[in-house]
C-alpha cells in the first residue's frame, strides 16, 4: 500500500489500492522477461528522457505486460540506474475506472481522483494496458478524456507513463492524436524467436512449480529436448489465426496446461503423459498439424516414454 497523506485527510478510498497493482511490490519468483534485455533498456531509456514515456506496441500474446513486470524486477532488485531506483510502478485497470463516485457530498470521476492521488506521490510510474482507451473517442464508456486530462501531468514530468497497446489499435487511435503521440517513445515489440522462447519457458519453470506446488522432474537438457518440441509444433501456421497465437503465450499456455493435468491427477510431478494431453486437447492447434505432432512426440521421446512406463496409445 501506499501511503498519501493528502488522501488520509478526506473520505476518499484509494483508487490506486481499489483498482490499482504495485508490481514493484511484488515477489517475483523468476524475471518475468526472460531474453527480453534490449527491450527493457529501451523502456528505461524512453522514460530518463525528459517530457517522454514509453510506448510497447506489438501483436498481442507476445509479452507487452511481462516487459514491465521485467522492469519492476530490475527496480525491485536494483538493477536499474540510479534515476529511477526507488521507483514505483503502479498497473491500473483502466475499464474500472470509468464513471463516478460521490466523495465528500460531490461526485467526482474515477479517473481524476486516480491522477491527483498519483500526483501527490513521488517517483511514480503509471502502467496502462491497452492504453488505445484513452484516446478512442468512440468509446461510448469513456464519460472522460482521460487522455486530456493526464497530458499536463505527463509534460510536467510529475508522472511517468508506460503504455502498451497492439500495433493495429495504435495505427487505429493513438497516432490519431498527435498531441498525445509526442509525449511517448514507441518501443516495438517483436514476436519471441525459437531460441528464446525455450529460454523463457526454462526460466518460468520455478514459478509454475510454486504457483502448483509440482515439480517438473527433468534435467535441463531433457527440458530443453521437450520445450523445442514445443515450441516447433506450435510454429505460426500451426496456429489456428488469434487463439494464443504468439510466442511465447502459446507455449507457456500449453506448459501450464500440463501442470494442471497433474494437479487433476493429485501427482507431484509433471510426465510426458500431460505434456502430451496437454497438446491433443488444445483448441489453438489445426488438427492435421496437432495428429503430426503427438506421432512425432511418441517416436522422439520413445526412450524416455519407456522409462517413464508410459503407454500413450490408451489415452
Amino acid at each position: 500500500m501506499i501511503e498519501n497523506n493528502e488522501l488520509a485527510k478526506t473520505n476518499r478510498i484509494s483508487m490506486i489500492d481499489t483498482y490499482g497493482e504495485i508490481l514493484t511490490d511484488k515477489e517475483y519468483v523468476t524475471n518475468p522477461a526472460i531474453a527480453r534485455d534490449t527491450e527493457i533498456d529501451q523502456m528505461i531509456l524512453a522514460l530518463i528522457t525528459p517530457d517522454k514515456s514509453a510506448l510497447l506496441v506489438g501483436k498481442p500474446g507476445i509479452g507487452k505486460t511481462a516487459l514491465v513486470e521485467g522492469l519492476a524486477y530490475r527496480i525491485h532488485t536494483n538493477q536499474v540506474p540510479d534515476v529511477i531506483k526507488g521507483w514505483k510502478i503502479i498497473k491500473i485497470n483502466l475499464p474500472a475506472l470509468l464513471g463516478k463516485v460521490n466523495v465528500d457530498g460531490t461526485e467526482v470521476t474515477k479517473l481524476q481522483l486516480l491522477i491527483e492521488e498519483i500526483d501527490n506521490i513521488e517517483k511514480t510510474i503509471l502502467f496502462i494496458d491497452e492504453v488505445h482507451l484513452l484516446v478512442a473517442k468512440n468509446n461510448s464508456s469513456l464519460d472522460v478524456d482521460f487522455a486530456n486530462m493526464l497530458k499536463p501531468y505527463l509534460d510536467r514530468g510529475r508522472i511517468l507513463m508506460i503504455g502498451a497497446t497492439t500495433s493495429e489499435e495504435y495505427e487505429a487511435y493513438i497516432l490519431r492524436d498527435r498531441a498525445f503521440v509526442r509525449r511517448f517513445l514507441k518501443i516495438d515489440i517483436a514476436e519471441s524467436e525459437g531460441e528464446d522462447v525455450v529460454r523463457i519457458m526454462m526460466g518460468t519453470l520455478p514459478k509454475f512449480e510454486k504457483k502448483m506446488n509440482v515439480r517438473f522432474p527433468y534435467a535441463d537438457f531433457q527440458q530443453e529436448r521437450l520445450f523445442a518440441w514445443i515450441v516447433e509444433y506450435t510454429s505460426e501456421y500451426k496456429r489456428i489465426y488469434e487463439i494464443q497465437s504468439r510466442y511465447p503465450d502459446i507455449c507457456l499456455t500449453l506448459l501450464s496446461s500440463a501442470f494442471s493435468y497433474a494437479v487433476f491427477e493429485n501427482s507431484e510431478t509433471v510426465t510426458l503423459k500431460h505434456l502430451y494431453l496437454a497438446m491433443k486437447n488444445t483448441n489453438a492447434i489445426y488438427d492435421d498439424a496437432k495428429t503430426k505432432a503427438l506421432l512425432d512426440f511418441k517416436d522422439r521421446f520413445n526412450d524416455m516414454l519407456i522409462k517413464e512406463g508410459i503407454e500413450l496409445d490408451t489415452l
